[in-house]
C-alpha cells in the first residue's frame, strides 16, 4: 500500500562522520541501507560526508574540524560512526572527542539505548529481552561536557585527583519525561535507577526531579533501584523492566550490560537526541584491531540510523520515515534470525559486506511483500 506522510518533499540532509576503526565500513554499510530504503519509499536522502577523528587530526589538525557544527546544525540527522578517542592527543594538541562535542554542543541530552532479544539468538542469561535504558548525556562524573570552561577532573597537588559530578534539576527533569513519554508508547512502567544511599546531594536531587514528574503520570507504574541492585537484577532477570532512566555514567555501564545480556554489543543500537537534533551512534567502540578486514558487525549503526528516521518521522508525522525504520528494523530481525547470514562475532562466517547484501535483500522482500 502506498506511504503517505508529510506533504514537504524537502530533501532529508544527513551528515555522515565516519570516525575511526571500524567506522568506515560499517558507516558505508549504513549508507548503502539507507539508499535502498530511499530507493523504495521516496525519502528524498542527501548525504554529506565529512572527515573527523584522526583523518580529520591528520588534514586540518583536528579530530573535530570547525566545520563539523555548522553542517551537523544544518543537517536533519546524523550518523557517526565509532572514534578512538581515548588515543587522541591532549584537547590541546587538537584532540577533541566528536562523540562529547555533538552532546554538548547539540544539547543532545537523552541517550535512548534498546536491548531486546533477537529471534533465534537467545539472551545469554534469563528470559526475552526488551527494555529501553534511556541515559541522561550532558552532565553526571563525564568530565568533558560537566563544566563550562575547563575538564570536570583536575589534581590540586600530585598526589590528590579529584572529579565533579554535575546534576541539575532541569537536566534530570527533562530525561525523566523523555522516559515516561517513551514508556507512554511502551508497556508503561518506568525504572529510575541511582545510588541515593552514598550520593545523596545529586542523586538526591535525581530521584526528587524523578518523582515529581511521576507524580504527574499516574496511568504508568513507577519504582527505583539502587544501581548495584539493578546491575544484578538484569543479570537475574532483564525481561521485567520496560523503561529504565538514570544517570550519564550508570546509564552508560548498565546498557552495555543489558545488550550483553540481551545477545550482543554487536546488536547495540543509540541515539543521542535533543530538543531539535538527533545523532545516530552504535554503542560499541571503534575496534581497529578488525578496521579493513571487513569482518565488522554493522547491525549497530544500522539499527542506530533506523532509530533516527523513526525518531525524523515522529516530530514531522512523517509516515514514509516511520515506515523507513519499520522496514530496517524487521530486515536486520529477519538475517539475524538465520545462523548462516550472521557476522563472526554472532557466530555466523559473512563479513560486512556480505551481511549488508543480505540485509538489503530481506528489505527489498519485505518491502515488496507490503506492496
Amino acid at each position: 500500500m502506498p506511504v503517505t506522510g508529510a506533504s514537504s518533499r524537502e530533501p532529508i540532509k544527513l551528515l555522515v562522520l565516519e570516525g575511526d576503526g571500524i567506522g568506515p565500513e560499517i558507516c558505508s554499510a549504513t549508507v548503502e541501507t539507507l539508499r535502498t530504503v530511499d530507493s523504495l519509499l521516496g525519502l528524498g536522502l542527501a548525504f554529506t560526508n565529512l572527515p573527523v577523528g584522526f583523518a580529520a587530526l591528520e588534514a586540518c589538525g583536528s579530530t573535530f574540524p570547525e566545520t563539523i557544527m555548522p553542517a551537523a546544525k544544518q543537517s536533519d540527522g546524523v550518523i557517526l560512526g565509532p572514534v578512538s578517542h581515548n588515543d587522541y592527543p591532549p584537547a590541546s594538541e587538537g584532540g577533541l572527542n566528536p562523540s562529547g562535542e555533538l552532546r554538548k554542543r547539540l544539547d543532545l541530552y537523552a541517550n535512548i539505548r534498546p536491548a531486546r532479544s533477537r529471534t533465534g539468538l537467545p539472551p545469554r542469561c534469563g528470559s526475552h529481552v526488551d527494555l529501553v535504558i534511556v541515559r541522561e548525556n550532558t552532565e553526571g562524573f563525564y568530565s568533558d561536557r560537566s563544566m563550562f570552561v575547563g575538564p570536570g577532573e583536575f589534581m590540586p597537588t600530585p598526589d590528590i585527583a579529584l572529579s565533579i559530578r554535575k546534576i541539575t534539576r532541569t537536566g534530570s527533569t527533562r530525561i525523566v519525561e523523555a522516559a515516561f513519554e517513551l514508556a507512554a508508547r511502551r508497556r508503561k512502567k518506568v525504572t529510575v535507577v541511582h545510588k541515593a544511599n552514598v550520593l545523596r546531594v545529586t542523586d538526591g536531587l535525581f530521584l526528587e526531579c524523578a518523582r515529581a514528574v511521576a507524580a504527574k503520570h499516574p496511568e504508568i507504574a513507577y519504582d527505583e533501584k539502587i544501581v548495584d541492585a539493578m546491575a544484578a537484577l538484569l543479570v537475574r532477570d532483564a525481561s521485567v523492566f520496560d523503561v529504565i532512566v538514570t544517570t550519564n555514567m550508570f546509564g552508560d555501564i548498565l546498557s552495555d550490560q543489558a545488550s550483553e545480556i540481551s545477545g550482543s554489543l554487536g546488536l547495540a543500537e543509540s541515539l543521542n537526541a535533543g530538543a531539535d537534533h538527533a545523532v545516530a551512534q552504535a554503542q560499541h567502540g571503534s575496534a581497529p584491531d578488525i578496521a579493513g578486514r571487513d569482518i565488522a558487525n554493522p547491525t549497530a549503526l544500522i539499527g542506530s540510523a533506523a532509530m533516527l528516521f523513526d525518531w525524523l518521522g515522529q516530530r514531522r508525522s512523517d509516515a514514509r520515515l516511520i515506515r523507513a525504520a519499520a522496514l530496517i528494523q524487521t530486515g536486520l530481525e529477519q538475517v539475524i534470525a538465520e545462523p548462516a547470514h550472521r557476522t563472526g562475532d554472532l557466530g555466523g562466517e559473512l563479513g560486512t559486506r556480505a551481511f549488508t547484501r543480505h540485509l538489503i535483500e530481506a528489505i527489498e522482500r519485505e518491502a515488496k511483500a507490503a506492496t
